[in-house]
């Protein structure tokens, strides 16, 4: 079975502060030209989407450089709700449900159940990491964060510092922002982000669940 953890791309979206706005439209009709194309205008950003290292390091990898493989794999779900707004999260936050295994899967998924607000202005008050979490779960074998939030650093009272960034892109990893879908997930769950092929900082990604149905 196939669990979509995409938000769909529709005019007007929401979008983190200050990024381009999405204008999706016609372009051409059925009446008048014999066939429908819609126009699309946003920003390499846009919903849930993959953030390469060079969305915040100089001279990182782009989009070109990322392997599809790198995108998709094991990954282990990591619950924490019931949250306050704008709430940091620690390492003890992370572990509640018991102490994590030294060696993780490549993904890490961080479900805080803030998905639910996405287009809501409470989307912008959303939990966020503590960077030394995020250097630890790097050590640990962490290569791909996934959130669903509109960043793993905090937004509204965002001062332009990025640490969660700086520590998971300045290593090498991937940041892949507003995923949904996570309540179905098991702890453990082979995942997949297909970005589209943009040459960037960034690219929108459709987001796959493989979830294993029990057999009859």
């Amino acid at each position: 079975m196939l669990l979509d953890l995409s938000h769909p791309l529709h005019d007007g979206m929401m979008v983190y502060p200050g990024d381009p706005g999405v204008s999706i439209g016609p372009a051409l009709s059925l009446d008048a030209d014999g066939v429908a194309v819609g126009r699309i205008a946003m920003g390499s950003h846009t919903g849930t989407h993959v953030d390469a290292p060079a969305h915040t390091v100089p001279g990182g990898r782009s989009m070109a450089e990322v392997g599809l493989e790198e995108l998709v794999g094991e990954a282990i779900v990591l619950r924490v709700t019931g949250l306050a707004d704008e709430q940091v999260l620690g390492w003890d936050d992370l572990s509640a449900d018991g102490e994590l295994p030294e060696s993780l899967p490549p993904i890490v998924i961080l479900d805080t159940d803030w998905a639910r607000w996405f287009g809501d202005d409470r989307a912008l008050r959303h939990p966020s990491l503590d960077p030394s979490a995020a250097r630890e779960l790097m050590r640990r074998g962490m290569r791909v964060l996934a959130v669903d939030t509109l960043s793993p650093d905090p937004t509204a009272a965002s001062d332009g510092a990025f640490p969660v960034h700086e520590a998971v892109l300045g290593g090498d990893g991937l940041i892949v922002e507003n995923v949904c879908g996570l309540a179905r997930l098991p702890s453990r769950v082979r995942v997949g982000f297909f970005p589209l092929r943009l040459v960037g900082d960034g690219a929108p990604v459709r987001g796959v669940a493989f979830i294993d149905e029990p057999q009859p």
